[in-house]
């Protein structure tokens, strides 16, 4: 199951275009959405996976390091996404 994540480029977010004042397009906003929802369930199964393997007497630490941080990749890029739904607005 651990293995199926490592495969993925640390960078493969789904590339959607914004208009000038930071909108995103209403067709590009379904597919920033299935990206967070992809995004958010690899966050979740590599968070079982810690567990998992923190549960183990054998446990290897570097792969538990290993996977926190492609978990703070995933946040990272989570975060992105969203703000691309919701820009900020200068009022």
């Amino acid at each position: 199951m651990i293995a199926n994540h490592w495969g993925r480029a640390m960078d493969d977010m789904t590339e959607v275009e914004t208009t000038e004042d930071g909108y995103v397009p209403h067709d590009d906003k379904g597919a920033i959405r299935l990206e967070l929802e992809r995004l958010r369930q690899e966050h979740q199964d590599l968070d079982a996976a810690v567990l998992a393997l923190q549960a183990r007497a054998d446990a290897n630490q570097l792969q538990i390091v290993r996977i926190k941080k492609r978990k703070l990749i995933l946040r990272d890029q989570i975060a992105k996404l969203e703000n691309r739904l919701t820009p900020d607005l200068i009022a």
